[in-house]
């Protein structure tokens, strides 16, 4: 699988709660946190429902 670095490049105030918990899902939380994660259909499925919210780039 590739590794994907996901970026969080917005807010979750006055999001809803399923989108709140897919972002700490994830292993963010604040503006400009990242991490690296193997891209799995579950984290694919995770960065589709919050996309808005987050940048990824391929490693």
């Amino acid at each position: 699988m590739a590794k994907v670095t996901i970026t969080q490049v917005k807010s979750i105030i006055d999001r809803p709660k399923n989108q709140k918990l897919t972002i700490k899902a994830l292993g963010l939380g604040k503006i400009s946190k990242s991490v690296t994660v193997e891209l799995t259909p579950q984290i694919a499925g995770m960065v589709n429902k919050v996309q808005h919210l987050v940048e990824v780039k391929d490693i």
